[in-house]
Protein backbone atom coordinates (compact mmCIF):
# COMPACT_ATOMS: atom_id res chain seq x y z
CA UNK A 1 0.00 0.00 0.00
CA UNK A 2 1.70 3.00 -1.26
CA UNK A 3 0.41 6.26 1.15
CA UNK A 4 1.44 10.10 0.91
CA UNK A 5 2.01 10.61 4.24
CA UNK A 6 4.72 8.73 6.54
CA UNK A 7 1.49 6.54 9.07
CA UNK A 8 3.28 8.16 12.21
CA UNK A 9 4.60 11.57 13.07
CA UNK A 10 8.30 12.51 12.42
CA UNK A 11 10.45 13.82 14.89
CA UNK A 12 10.70 17.55 14.62
CA UNK A 13 14.16 19.68 15.13
CA UNK A 14 12.40 20.34 18.51
CA UNK A 15 11.98 16.98 19.05
CA UNK A 16 15.58 15.92 18.87
CA UNK A 17 16.29 19.03 20.80
CA UNK A 18 13.80 17.89 23.84
CA UNK A 19 15.52 14.14 23.87
CA UNK A 20 18.87 15.18 23.61
CA UNK A 21 18.59 17.19 26.81
CA UNK A 22 16.41 14.82 28.67
CA UNK A 23 18.88 13.63 30.74
CA UNK A 24 21.84 15.95 32.01
CA UNK A 25 25.33 15.04 31.56
CA UNK A 26 27.79 15.02 34.47
CA UNK A 27 30.65 17.43 34.51
CA UNK A 28 32.81 14.38 33.47
CA UNK A 29 31.37 13.82 30.27
CA UNK A 30 31.17 17.02 29.32
CA UNK A 31 34.77 16.88 29.78
CA UNK A 32 34.82 14.19 27.87
CA UNK A 33 33.14 15.09 25.51
CA UNK A 34 35.10 18.31 25.02
CA UNK A 35 37.93 16.31 25.04
CA UNK A 36 36.84 14.32 22.38
CA UNK A 37 36.31 17.15 20.56
CA UNK A 38 39.69 18.42 20.94
CA UNK A 39 41.21 15.22 19.42
CA UNK A 40 38.32 14.74 16.03
CA UNK A 41 37.14 11.44 17.82
CA UNK A 42 33.38 11.00 17.63
CA UNK A 43 31.34 10.52 20.83
CA UNK A 44 27.61 9.27 21.35
CA UNK A 45 25.05 11.87 21.75
CA UNK A 46 23.74 12.57 25.28
CA UNK A 47 20.64 10.50 24.48
CA UNK A 48 22.62 7.69 22.84
CA UNK A 49 24.31 7.45 26.11
CA UNK A 50 21.22 7.69 28.43
CA UNK A 51 19.92 4.55 26.48
CA UNK A 52 23.11 2.42 27.23
CA UNK A 53 23.02 3.45 30.94
CA UNK A 54 19.66 2.46 30.72
CA UNK A 55 20.62 -0.91 29.00
CA UNK A 56 23.00 -1.51 31.25
CA UNK A 57 20.47 -0.84 34.41
CA UNK A 58 18.40 -2.87 32.71
CA UNK A 59 20.85 -6.44 32.90
CA UNK A 60 21.94 -5.38 36.20
CA UNK A 61 24.96 -5.44 34.55
CA UNK A 62 27.99 -6.71 36.69
CA UNK A 63 30.34 -7.06 33.30
CA UNK A 64 30.97 -4.80 30.50
CA UNK A 65 33.06 -4.53 27.74
CA UNK A 66 33.70 -1.74 25.47
CA UNK A 67 35.36 -1.63 22.36
CA UNK A 68 37.07 1.90 21.66
CA UNK A 69 37.42 3.63 24.68
CA UNK A 70 37.42 7.28 23.13
CA UNK A 71 37.89 9.62 26.05
CA UNK A 72 35.66 7.58 28.28
CA UNK A 73 32.11 9.04 26.98
CA UNK A 74 30.49 5.90 27.36
CA UNK A 75 32.23 4.49 29.84
CA UNK A 76 31.44 7.05 32.46
CA UNK A 77 27.63 6.72 31.11
CA UNK A 78 27.09 3.10 31.08
CA UNK A 79 29.40 3.15 34.80
CA UNK A 80 26.19 5.39 36.07
CA UNK A 81 24.10 1.84 35.34
CA UNK A 82 26.47 -0.46 35.99
CA UNK A 83 26.25 -2.48 39.68
CA UNK A 84 28.11 -1.60 42.63
CA UNK A 85 30.15 -4.30 42.80
CA UNK A 86 30.49 -4.35 38.73
CA UNK A 87 33.45 -3.76 36.51
CA UNK A 88 33.62 -2.07 32.85
CA UNK A 89 36.68 -3.57 30.30
CA UNK A 90 37.29 -0.91 27.90
CA UNK A 91 39.89 -1.59 24.88
CA UNK A 92 41.36 1.02 22.34
CA UNK A 93 44.41 0.67 20.82
CA UNK A 94 45.53 4.02 21.16
CA UNK A 95 47.08 4.79 24.22
CA UNK A 96 46.65 8.94 24.01
CA UNK A 97 42.83 8.08 23.85
CA UNK A 98 43.15 5.83 27.29
CA UNK A 99 45.51 8.38 28.74
CA UNK A 100 42.93 10.75 28.54
CA UNK A 101 40.28 8.54 29.78
CA UNK A 102 41.63 7.87 32.75
CA UNK A 103 42.49 11.78 33.33
CA UNK A 104 38.76 12.16 32.91
CA UNK A 105 38.13 8.86 35.33
CA UNK A 106 40.21 10.23 37.98
CA UNK A 107 37.91 13.36 37.51
CA UNK A 108 34.76 12.01 38.18
CA UNK A 109 36.53 10.27 41.27
CA UNK A 110 35.55 6.49 39.71
CA UNK A 111 37.53 3.77 42.09
CA UNK A 112 40.39 2.13 41.06
CA UNK A 113 39.38 -0.89 39.94
CA UNK A 114 35.67 0.26 39.03
CA UNK A 115 37.39 0.08 34.85
CA UNK A 116 40.36 -1.74 33.59
CA UNK A 117 41.50 0.10 30.20
CA UNK A 118 43.66 -2.40 28.19
CA UNK A 119 45.52 -0.86 24.84
CA UNK A 120 45.88 -3.06 22.27
CA UNK A 121 44.25 -4.67 19.20
CA UNK A 122 40.96 -5.79 20.03
CA UNK A 123 41.34 -9.26 17.18
CA UNK A 124 44.37 -10.15 19.82
CA UNK A 125 42.49 -9.46 23.30
CA UNK A 126 38.95 -10.70 22.62
CA UNK A 127 40.07 -14.31 22.50
CA UNK A 128 41.32 -13.50 25.93
CA UNK A 129 37.96 -12.94 27.67
CA UNK A 130 35.40 -15.02 29.06
CA UNK A 131 33.21 -16.56 27.68
CA UNK A 132 29.32 -16.02 27.99
CA UNK A 133 30.63 -13.83 31.24
CA UNK A 134 29.48 -10.71 30.35
CA UNK A 135 26.38 -8.73 30.19
CA UNK A 136 26.99 -5.85 27.84
CA UNK A 137 29.14 -5.67 24.71
CA UNK A 138 29.68 -2.16 22.94
CA UNK A 139 30.84 -1.62 19.65
CA UNK A 140 32.65 2.18 19.10
CA UNK A 141 34.58 1.22 16.49
CA UNK A 142 35.13 1.97 12.57
CA UNK A 143 33.14 0.39 9.82
CA UNK A 144 35.37 -1.65 8.36
CA UNK A 145 36.08 -3.33 11.87
CA UNK A 146 32.54 -4.27 12.62
CA UNK A 147 31.80 -7.19 11.08
CA UNK A 148 34.81 -9.10 12.12
CA UNK A 149 33.89 -8.80 15.88
CA UNK A 150 29.96 -9.74 15.81
CA UNK A 151 30.68 -13.78 16.42
CA UNK A 152 33.22 -12.47 19.04
CA UNK A 153 31.44 -10.20 20.33
CA UNK A 154 28.13 -12.58 20.81
CA UNK A 155 30.88 -15.43 22.41
CA UNK A 156 31.47 -12.96 25.10
CA UNK A 157 27.84 -12.62 26.11
CA UNK A 158 25.47 -14.25 28.53
CA UNK A 159 22.13 -14.96 27.08
CA UNK A 160 19.96 -12.21 27.70
CA UNK A 161 22.85 -9.76 27.36
CA UNK A 162 23.05 -6.93 25.67
CA UNK A 163 24.81 -5.81 21.78
CA UNK A 164 25.41 -2.44 21.38
CA UNK A 165 26.92 -0.46 18.09
CA UNK A 166 27.26 3.43 18.77
CA UNK A 167 27.01 5.78 15.57
CA UNK A 168 25.54 3.17 13.25
CA UNK A 169 23.62 5.60 11.03
CA UNK A 170 26.69 6.83 9.89
CA UNK A 171 26.71 10.69 10.85
CA UNK A 172 22.86 10.43 9.38
CA UNK A 173 24.28 8.44 6.18
CA UNK A 174 22.85 4.80 6.37
CA UNK A 175 19.38 5.37 5.71
CA UNK A 176 19.73 6.84 2.42
CA UNK A 177 20.09 4.77 -0.04
CA UNK A 178 22.03 7.54 -2.49
CA UNK A 179 25.21 7.26 -0.31
CA UNK A 180 27.44 4.82 -1.58
CA UNK A 181 30.87 5.39 0.09
CA UNK A 182 32.59 2.41 1.32
CA UNK A 183 32.36 3.60 5.50
CA UNK A 184 28.27 4.10 4.76
CA UNK A 185 28.18 0.55 2.90
CA UNK A 186 29.94 -1.24 5.89
CA UNK A 187 27.23 0.60 8.43
CA UNK A 188 24.12 -0.08 6.29
CA UNK A 189 25.20 -4.12 5.32
CA UNK A 190 26.36 -4.40 9.18
CA UNK A 191 22.96 -3.43 10.70
CA UNK A 192 21.47 -6.06 8.01
CA UNK A 193 23.53 -8.66 9.43
CA UNK A 194 22.71 -8.09 12.84
CA UNK A 195 19.20 -7.79 11.80
CA UNK A 196 18.85 -10.94 10.61
CA UNK A 197 21.42 -12.68 13.33
CA UNK A 198 19.37 -15.66 14.53
CA UNK A 199 21.48 -15.16 18.10
CA UNK A 200 19.99 -12.05 18.65
CA UNK A 201 16.75 -9.80 18.96
CA UNK A 202 17.59 -6.88 17.18
CA UNK A 203 16.65 -3.34 17.37
CA UNK A 204 17.49 0.16 16.39
CA UNK A 205 17.27 3.12 18.02
CA UNK A 206 17.30 6.45 16.76
CA UNK A 207 19.32 8.17 19.96
CA UNK A 208 21.98 10.36 18.69
CA UNK A 209 23.48 9.41 15.92
CA UNK A 210 21.54 5.64 15.89
CA UNK A 211 22.24 2.66 18.02
CA UNK A 212 22.19 -0.56 17.08
CA UNK A 213 20.84 -3.18 20.03
CA UNK A 214 20.23 -6.73 20.42
CA UNK A 215 19.28 -9.29 22.67
CA UNK A 216 21.42 -12.07 22.90
CA UNK A 217 19.50 -15.65 23.17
Amino acid sequence: MYVDEPLWPLPTEATWDFAEAFCPESDAIVEARQRADELGVTAVSPAAGAALRMLAAMTHAKAIVEIGTGTGVTALWMLQGLRADGQLTSIDVEGEHHRIAREVLATADVPQGRVRLISGRPAEILPRLQDGAYDVVLLNVEPAALNPMLDASLRLLRAGGIFAVSNIFGNNKVGDPAQRDPATVARRLFAHRVADEPRLIPALLASGDGLLVGVHH
